[in-house]
């Protein structure tokens, strides 16, 4: 009985060695996606008033996880019954991927405004400013569901050798951390401004030690944002790019024939999809939005 007993200690222990072993991996192979997945949210979650920025947070928070609760149940589903689905899910996520890196850089040396960017929160009604707070949350939420799938099928691709249980342990330990690290910095990040300017209150005197410090991280979180957006993009099109040099041969082998280094080698194949698929996505977003057009009129 006791021999048993321990028996069945040493395999959780084993099992729970092989899970912390394999969410390592998996924590390093969606590290690039994270870092895009924090400069997305931080850039949705801010732009409100004060008082509303955590609300919002919290509720595009809720969103993510009904996000996870959706997707977690059929990535496992298709990794056990058609695992080939997962790897043609992959590529089609670094398609995705690549595209959005290089819309980025195409909106860097092109810019243009959006719809959203022309409103001033001071003008709007209380009204408008809650139609405004839903249309973003609906943006958030939804590229955090893109994003999402890329996170579990990266971390799947990474396990996909071991036993399914395996598998579905280290995924949703991925899953959740992803969710509460995200969020929990992207909170802190749009925050930070607030905090500042109460710094700068704390006190009557001026240009104390609190007031420069105040002032740093007021004047620090436009910047804290713009260099997110930077490195995001950066590791959408390594992500990207590490997704096509894995799982499609030739481009493997492309790549690792080059006197480069691996890593530039799938920046460069990330940035060279994603130039490709940008000008066939414009196109095709011109085309449905004259068709749109044409059946509203």
């Amino acid at each position: 009985m006791a021999s048993g007993i321990f028996a069945l200690l040493d395999d959780i222990a084993a099992l729970m060695d092989d899970v912390a072993t394999m969410g390592k991996v998996a924590g390093k192979k969606t590290a690039g996606i994270l870092g895009d997945d924090l400069a997305v949210n931080a850039e949705k979650a801010s732009g409100f008033l004060s008082d509303r920025e955590l609300p919002v947070l919290w509720a595009i928070t809720k969103g993510s996880f009904l996000n996870k609760l959706i997707i977690l149940p059929i990535a496992f589903l298709l990794s056990a019954f058609v695992p080939v689905v997962i790897k043609f899910i992959l590529v089609l996520g670094g398609l995705y991927l690549a595209y959005e890196g290089a819309e980025k850089i195409y909106e860097w040396i092109f810019p243009h405004k959006h719809a959203e960017d022309i409103h001033d929160l001071k003008d709007l009604t209380k009204e408008q400013m809650l139609v405004h707070e839903k249309e973003k949350i609906k943006s958030a939420i939804f590229t955090d569901f893109i994003l999402s799938i890329e996170i579990v099928i990266i971390a799947l691709g990474t396990v996909e050798s071991e036993e399914l249980f395996t598998r579905i342990i280290v995924v949703t330990i991925i899953a959740i951390v992803a969710t509460i690290g995200v969020y929990g910095i992207v909170a802190l990040i749009v925050r930070m401004d607030e905090f500042g300017v109460k710094l700068i209150d704390l006190n009557e005197r001026d240009n104390s030690f609190s007031d420069k410090v105040g002032r740093a991280l007021v004047n620090a979180l436009p910047w804290v944002i713009k260099s997110l957006g930077i490195i995001g993009t950066i590791a959408l099109l390594l992500v990207s790019g590490g997704i096509f040099v894995h799982n499609i041969h030739f481009i493997h082998d492309l790549v690792h024939s080059l006197p480069a280094p691996a890593i530039l080698g799938e920046f460069l194949v990330g940035l060279g999809v994603g130039i490709l698929i940008l000008p066939i996505v414009m196109l095709l977003k011109k085309v449905w939005k004259s068709v749109f057009k044409k059946s509203e009129a």
